[in-house]
């Protein structure tokens, strides 16, 4: 039984309705960018701020036997929700990042291959361009040439014709 092909990544893009289940750590991958990526925004910061600020204020300000934790002992119960998150988090942005670096090197593979390729396409072209004015040379030449072999023979033919003038004009005197 044939092996599926691995899919590629590419970047921008949805895979479609009918394409096969992804494996589970691709879908747990694309988790912890989703992790990651909401981390790192401004709504992520605001929510997170709000939550600490009601915590404590509902911590202070609620009366006693509504309380949960205590301010008195520094909020721990917050701190150890902030402490797993935060243990939670990074493993997570790393994760991530991993599979960012993945991509970037895959990406980077891509464009030094696709450089190469330019690459010799332009020596290729440039070494076309310069025979092309080797041979525009050397046609301008033979021009040139044929040019001046023109006036030497139109200059002979006149030599010619004053010799044969001059011998004409020498036997008519004889």
């Amino acid at each position: 039984m044939a092996r599926p092909q691995p899919r590629r990544f590419l970047r921008g893009r949805r895979p479609s309705l009918g394409a096969e289940s992804q494996p589970a750590s691709d879908r747990f991958g694309r988790f912890t960018e989703w992790i990651a990526r909401a981390m790192g925004t401004p709504a992520f910061l605001a929510l997170l701020t709000l939550f600490c600020a009601m915590w404590m204020a509902w911590n202070t300000l609620a009366p006693l036997e509504r309380r949960f934790d205590s301010a008195a002992i520094g909020f721990t119960a917050l701190t150890l929700i902030l402490s797993l998150q935060a243990s939670y988090a990074a493993p997570l942005i790393l994760l991530a990042q991993n599979r960012q670096d993945d991509r970037d090197r895959v990406a980077l593979e891509q464009d030094r291959q696709r450089a190469e390729r330019n690459l010799a396409d332009t020596e290729y072209l440039a070494r076309e361009i310069v025979a092309l004015r080797m041979t525009v040379q050397e046609l301008e030449q033979r021009v040139a040439t044929r040019d001046v072999i023109r006036q030497e023979l139109a200059e002979l033919l006149r030599e010619l014709d004053e010799r044969g003038r001059d011998e004409d004009r020498a036997e008519e005197t004889r």
